[in-house]
């Protein structure tokens, strides 16, 4: 049986002290709660796999980018233990390109195509004056994804590898997410002064 969304926010906050990374697995949930509605996905489902995403990086960091060992081996191994679904835990692996997970399911690829960008709209975000998504535009973020200087730990390559797996343009890719992460601004404290 599936995790539901109240449990898998409950592992989160278990496992993750951090208030920005808690903010990240929101942002990503959100993303891909708004990716999911447009496919005619489970809503739901894809809700909880961008929530846990990232549940496990906390305790195990993996800056030695091991396939099998820390994160987001550990966390899938956690689940998969909870009974959470393998299409769920194979798109939570294959967020992490280095663990050679394929991403053959939308889930899957939804997942890796929003993560990095979540995190560049976020850092993007506040910069700002306003400190708010709510006048972010897209064109700003594509902007700051082409200063290398700028949110150093977000991967660019991810970003366009992502989009293009998942078969959308650029730009486009990068509108929805605002848009996504602007309707849940106030949650994800990207709303500004």
């Amino acid at each position: 049986m599936p995790l539901d969304r109240a449990a898998a926010w409950d592992l989160v906050c278990e496992w993750t002290q951090s208030e920005s990374l808690r903010k990240h697995m929101l942002a990503v949930e959100t993303a891909m709660r708004a990716y999911a509605r447009q496919f005619g996905a489970d809503e739901e489902g894809w809700a909880v796999a961008g929530l846990l995403h990232d549940f496990d990086y906390e305790r195990f960091p993996n800056d030695a980018h091991s396939a099998t060992e820390e994160h987001p081996a550990h966390g899938v191994r956690h689940l998969r233990s909870l009974g959470v679904s393998d299409e769920t835990c194979t798109a939570i692996m294959g967020h992490a390109d280095y663990t050679g997970t394929p991403r053959d399911t939308p889930m899957a690829k939804t997942l890796f195509a929003v993560d990095e960008l979540c995190g560049l709209v976020t850092a993007a975000t506040y910069v700002r004056p306003s400190k708010s998504i709510l006048d972010l535009e897209a064109s700003s973020v594509k902007k700051k994804m082409k200063d290398k200087g700028f949110a150093r730990g977000v991967s660019r390559e991810d970003i366009t590898l992502g989009a293009a797996e998942l078969g959308v343009e650029l730009d486009a890719h990068i509108a929805f997410v605002v848009d996504a992460l602007r309707a849940n601004a106030d949650a994800l404290g990207l709303k500004g002064a």
